[in-house]
């Protein structure tokens, strides 16, 4: 092995080793994990003004990628998804992409609900909030 690749090696193993004294491990279970968190905040009111919403939310102990099934259920850190219902409709869709941004464009003037849920792998809730908001009548 030359000079340079043993170079690179113990350059690569000591980011290694001291990364993990600083952060916590995404391929390693994590014991006693803590209950998923979310916040929702109100829609943010240049957007609404306009008749677009945008809300924000805020997920803690809960990582939002595109997997599902049994098989996820026991991926550490906790992974799921998020439920997302308008106005008690009964239906709703799933969102994958952790923009931590809900936006709705073309909903009717007036009062709406949105519901936000956390979920694992197989669509089970840990945690759900709910907001009301007005849409204004267009300037």
């Amino acid at each position: 092995m030359t000079l340079f690749m043993k170079t690179l090696a113990a350059i690569a193993v000591t980011s290694l080793l001291a990364g993990a004294a600083f952060a916590q491990s995404t391929v390693v279970n994590v014991e006693n994990e803590p209950a998923p968190g979310l916040t929702v905040l109100p829609p943010l009111p240049g957007p609404l003004a306009q008749g677009v919403v945008f809300i924000p939310y805020r997920l803690e102990n809960l990582r939002i990628i595109p997997v599902g099934g049994a098989a996820a259920r026991d991926i550490s850190p906790r992974v799921g998804h998020l439920h997302i219902t308008l106005d008690d409709l009964p239906w709703q869709w799933a969102d994958y992409g952790g923009s931590n941004t809900v936006i709705l464009v073309g909903l009717p003037r007036g009062e709406h609900k949105l519901r936000i849920e956390a979920v694992d792998p197989e669509g089970r809730p840990h945690v759900a909030r709910t907001i009301a908001f007005t849409v204004p009548n267009p300037k």
